[in-house]
């Protein structure tokens, strides 16, 4: 099996492998109802809704793809882990509360009941489509080319060995020439496709939530510490994380890899992009995402699904220090070590493994468990979750209406077999398993293109009590439209005028789209929701009724936000202009943010306690058991990272 792997390597993988999915098989054995199956019983604690979250979130596109981008382009793609902490938060105290009240499998089913059964369809299938053909294909894809790579030896021609010759050979008068020089071997990527295919789908299918939950949670274990493990042996490799900042300042600040902010006009990552657009789809993502949401709708309580959402954010605040930056450390690494080869960006992780890491101690094995387990627990998520938006929202709803707990059990085992097989042969037949392309970003650029209607929908269905249920699924629909037609106004019009290129660039971005698009959505959502009558006792299923708050709090909350950008707009201007340095702004945005959970934090833990006891041991400890509290700090460090890597 190549010239990486020893015999100790294999024992430990397949070994990890096994146990993993003999928890899975035992933790969801015999689950007898749908809520068994589809939500574990609503009794996942926390420390469960943490891991799945984070298991299903970081997957192979993370370690390797993110690592790729890392490794190409720099630390920017940490805004992908920093913005999120805000998605984090608008699903945590904005959207979930509604959910959990209304008591819902699906967030499809939040629709039907906010608008009507037209959005719930609309929400159904472009989900569906999501999660099986952008999500859980590149999985297949990214996992499985990776496996190929580290493989290496007599088995496989690398995509890394290969590519030295493949500029020359692009040129020769030959086609095939170029195209047989790099090479990752078919039958060996196929026959990997259809074994993470299989493993996934096994105690997915016979287990169901719980068997994900428990599995993504041991998984998530071996991710962390697998990466870890790569980042310190390859910062150890450059000298450590102060060399690879000495490295990188020497460069000129144009060729830096380790800042966050690029011009406007960057093609992949802009500034302007990724604090607008970018931040929109992290809301869809961690809010209205069926995939995401699952775990915490199965939490045993509210507050539960709260610390294990301010949790999972914690982690997501790791990966760019043992993600990406090992990616940037790694171009510096290959630079002085291997100047005349040339290696794609998503070969860059396997071929970081065989230069660093020591054979003989079992540590490739470890490494492969790791990342084997983060494609397992992405894919095994999105397969449950399409499952149960099948059976919930297609078929118990139109089909089936009084079918038994067995037969929607059944129902969603088929769904997930037909899911495994599609993803495979598409896996299979659609993605070259030797292109040199960041992946990551492809999938995010497809993703934009359904989903900005989506969020629309539902902010404004959770917030607006006069949005319409034909207002919902015109905007869902135009959505899709509007992102063709911008597209194709700034290709033809908006995109040869030159003012317009020194901002945007000669190519729109999908973030600086998204925001666009969103804009638009809106605009059609307010004019269609107004010329429609609204359905009173639909309208109720809005934040400030279901989530027990007033008007009031609604509008304070908007306020503190509003204040706030203005003073991140303030600290961002004074930054540039070297009026104030990174550090002291960085200091001053996360004090600044921490202070606006200070009120609230005082509101709950303090204010309402008999002042003779304000000063005793149990308020602290009341403190520090509130969620709103470690979610302060959490945003708060989210914040800092924004300003100190300016």
């Amino acid at each position: 099996m190549g010239d990486v792997f020893t015999t100790l390597d294999l024992l430990l993988f397949f070994g990890i492998l096994i146990g993993v999915m003999a928890v899975g098989l035992i933790a969801g054995w015999k689950e007898e109802t749908s809520e068994d199956y589809f939500l574990a019983g609503r009794k996942i604690p926390w420390w469960g809704v943490a891991g799945s979250i984070f298991g299903s979130n970081v997957s192979a596109n993370h370690m390797v793809g993110m690592m790729g981008v890392g490794f190409s382009i720099g630390f920017f793609q940490s805004h992908f882990e920093f913005g999120a902490i805000l998605g984090l938060m608008v699903l945590c105290y904005g959207f979930l509360p509604v959910y959990r009240k209304l008591n819902v499998y699906t967030l499809s089913e939040y629709l039907g009941r906010r608008y009507d059964d037209r959005s719930r369809v609309a929400y159904a299938v472009i989900m569906v489509f999501i999660m099986v053909a952008v999500h859980m294909v590149p999985a297949l894809y990214i996992g499985s080319r990776t496996i190929c790579v580290l493989l290496g030896g007599d088995a496989v021609e690398t995509v890394a060995a290969a590519t030295t010759e493949v500029e020359g050979a692009a040129q020769s008068s030959d086609p095939e020439s170029a195209k047989t020089q790099q090479n990752v071997r078919m039958p060996y990527y196929i026959a990997f496709v259809m074994a993470l295919a299989l493993i996934s789908a096994a105690y997915t299918i016979l287990g169901g939530l719980k068997a994900v939950v428990w599995t993504d949670f041991l998984q998530s274990i071996l991710l962390l510490g697998a990466g870890i493990l790569v980042a310190a042996l390859t910062f150890n490799a450059v000298g450590g994380w102060g060399e690879m900042m000495s490295l990188d300042r020497a460069e000129d600040f144009a060729n830096q890899k380790m800042h966050l902010y690029l011009p406007s006009n960057h093609a992949d990552l802009p500034w302007s992009g990724v604090l607008t657009g970018l931040f929109a789809m992290h809301c869809f993502y961690w809010g209205t995402n069926q995939f995401i949401v699952q775990r915490a709708l199965a939490a045993r309580s509210d507050h539960e699904a709260k610390v294990g959402i301010v949790a999972a954010g914690f982690l997501k605040l790791l990966i760019p220090f043992f993600s990406i930056s090992a990616g940037t450390a790694a171009f510096y690494l290959f630079r002085e070590r291997m100047p005349d080869r040339t290696i794609a960006p998503d070969a860059a992780f396997p071929e970081l493994v065989k230069l660093i890491v020591p054979t003989q101690f079992g540590i490739i094995g470890l490494i492969a468990a790791g990342l084997i387990g983060a494609i397992l627990s992405s894919i095994d998520s999105m397969m449950n979750s399409a499952a149960t938006i099948v059976t919930i929202d297609i078929y118990k709803k139109y089909i089936n209406p009084n079918a038994t707990d067995p037969k929607l059990i059944r129902v969603g085992r088929l769904s997930i077999v037909a899911f495994v097989v599609f993803a495979a042969l598409m896996a299979i037949f659609v993605h070259d398993p030797n292109s040199d392309e960041n992946f990551f970003l492809k999938i995010v650029d497809y993703s934009s293109y359904l989903t900005p209607g989506l969020l629309v929908a539902f902010a404004m269905g959770m917030f607006w009590r006069r949005a319409t249920g034909s207002g919902a699924i015109v905007t869902m629909i135009a959505g899709i439209v509007f992102s063709g037609v911008v597209v194709f106004a700034y290709d033809n019009y908006l995109g040869k005028i030159p003012e317009v290129v020194v901002v945007f660039g000669t190519k729109l971005n999908f973030f600086h789209r998204a925001v666009v698009v969103i804009l638009l959505c809106i605009a059609v959502h307010v004019v269609v929701s107004l010329m429609t009558r609204p359905d009173s006792e639909k309208s109720r299923f809005v934040w400030t009724d279901l989530g027990g708050h007033s008007a009031g709090d609604l509008s304070r909350l908007a306020f503190k936000i509003l204040i706030s950008i203005g003073v991140f707009i303030f600290l961002g201007a004074s930054m540039s202009k070297e009026l104030l340095s990174p550090t002291a702004s960085a200091i001053f945005a996360a004090v600044w943010t921490l202070g606006m959970f200070a009120h609230r934090i005082y509101q709950k833990n303090i204010a309402v306690s008999d002042s003779s006891t304000v000063s005793n041991s149990p308020v602290l400890l009341s403190i520090l058991r509130d969620d709103i509290t470690w979610a302060g700090l959490l945003c708060s460090a989210a914040v800092f990272m924004h300003f100190y890597f300016y």
